[in-house]
């Protein structure tokens, strides 16, 4: 190791490799240091129940991982990742044994709705599916980073996004779209009447007819380890089970890259209270589970989605948000977010068997057990579910947080991604990598974009650093 560094990277999930990889590329000297045995962060695979049961302790399907821009730049493939794309991106089932689907067709997707919604949808999304690599890209990085390329597209995605999705889901007739799309937005756990959460659905849901909502083959550790091997083949280096407590457990360097949550990194570079204002969300109740067969769903459609949202209509997911967010409670019924990464992945688990998980929205910090509200909702759209299982792990936010620091209380999001915070993170300002310490930077999800394995942050907070080394 150089007896100076150009950077030091604190957390090796996605946005901190991420970043570690945009940085050795432009010839910078790159060192990463990890508090796990392994790298991933929120992008890990794990044998939680049973052995040859392979499950993602986290995020599972990727539309924005396959969709990411900068991850597009980078040669993944090599280094082991391979996206497979189910049969469906997303079912959303309704007691009545039907579903509504997001597929990667808009037709399709649109005709799931019913005739009086089919052509609103269409008018909603056809606009931007042309031109979707440009306006995400835009969309996912921040003026100062990059100026727009196509800057009418992203106004007119703004105009639609801004709003509340409430007042975007006025513009169905019928509850099967206005589901679907309650149920997109619920994937950031965000009450529904929030600013811009229309925009998080519009993201969602052109991501699939883009791209799909693909797993990746073996797990999501796959996509942590191509960047890790990448990085190693551009002469940077990786260093796990090392626990960084302050800055001083570091080698020297020229910038500090913390993909850690605003408070550690506070904490560790000695910043009081730069982000004492920052806000944690309401939490997951998440449930890995091993299954002896497929999950025995009543809607075909779900059979072969990859994600499976379950929660009957826009009211119930509506519902369940103001529970976890404003008033302070676990909703029962729960919103569902489920992923069956068998239905085009058998490597996850011996042959017949399936792995399965499913996660409830809970209050930061909550330490109570939604398995059986969880279950109950299950079979109410799987009947027999329980019957298929083989062995369960359930995490709440205790174990959440034990799993990742960054999920402070549970809060897989590293931050309410709710009101201004939304859009402004981890706090107001027009470099929200950059931090009081001139040589200290942010990579985390608790920057914009923020959620979701993409890369992006790590991928920004990457250019602030680059700038401020070329100018020293």
């Amino acid at each position: 190791m150089p007896s100076m560094l150009d950077a030091v990277v604190v957390g090796a999930g996605p946005n901190g490799l991420t970043a570690a990889v945009e940085l050795a590329r432009r010839g910078f000297s790159v060192a990463v240091f990890e508090a796990k045995g392994t790298v991933g962060g929120g992008a890990r695979t794990e044998e939680l129940t049973l052995p040859g049961f392979r499950h993602d302790p986290c995020s599972a399907a990727h539309p924005l991982g396959i969709n990411s821009p900068v991850f597009r730049t980078m040669p993944l493939d090599r280094y082991g990742l391979e996206w497979l794309q189910p049969e469906l991106p997303m079912a959303h089932p309704f007691p009545d044994g039907s579903a509504a689907v997001l597929s990667r067709s808009v037709a399709e997707t649109a005709a799931s709705f019913g005739p009086r919604d089919a052509g609103t949808y269409r008018r909603l999304v056809e606009p931007f599916v042309s031109k979707w690599d440009t306006v995400l890209r835009d969309f996912m990085s921040l003026p100062t980073t990059a100026l727009p390329r196509d800057p009418v597209t992203l106004a007119r995605l703004g105009l639609v996004g801004l709003p509340p999705a409430t007042w975007l889901m006025r513009r169905f007739r019928d509850d099967r779209a206005r589901a679907l799309f309650a149920g997109l937005v619920a994937h950031v756990i965000a009450p529904l009447g929030g600013l811009a959460t229309s925009g998080v659905g519009m993201v969602f849901a052109l991501a699939a007819h883009a791209r799909g909502w693909p797993v990746a083959r073996g797990g999501s550790q796959s996509i942590s380890d191509a960047l890790a091997a990448y990085l190693k083949d551009l002469g940077g280096a990786v260093h796990t089970d090392y626990e960084v407590k302050r800055l001083d457990d570091l080698p020297p360097a020229r910038a500090y890259v913390f993909d850690t949550s605003p408070t550690a990194l506070a904490r560790i570079a000695g910043l009081g209270r730069s982000y004492g204002n920052y806000r944690y969300g309401a939490s997951a109740f998440k449930i890995d589970y091993a299954l002896d067969g497929p999950v025995p769903w009543t809607a075909k459609e779900a059979r072969t989605a990859g994600t499976v949202q379950v929660g009957p209509g826009s009211a119930d997911i509506g519902a369940a948000l103001r529970a976890v967010s404003r008033e302070n409670r676990a909703p029962d019924p729960p919103f569902l977010i489920t992923v069956q990464p068998g239905v085009v992945d058998a490597s996850r688990a011996p042959a017949g068997k399936q792995v399965f998980w499913a996660y409830g929205h809970v209050p930061n910090g909550w330490s109570g057990d939604l398995t059986d509200a969880i279950e109950r909702q299950l079979e109410r759209f799987a009947p027999g579910f329980r019957d298929r299982v083989l062995a369960r792990a359930t995490a709440g936010p205790a174990e959440l947080a034990a799993r990742n620091a960054n999920y402070v209380g549970g809060d897989i999001a590293c931050g309410a991604a709710s009101g201004l915070q939304l859009l402004l993170r981890p706090k107001l300002s027009l470099f929200p990598y950059n931090t009081a310490h001139p040589a200290v930077f942010i990579c985390s999800s608790a920057t914009p974009p923020g959620p979701g394995v993409h890369g992006m942050s790590g991928h920004n907070a990457a250019k602030a650093v680059w700038r401020r080394l070329r100018s020293a």
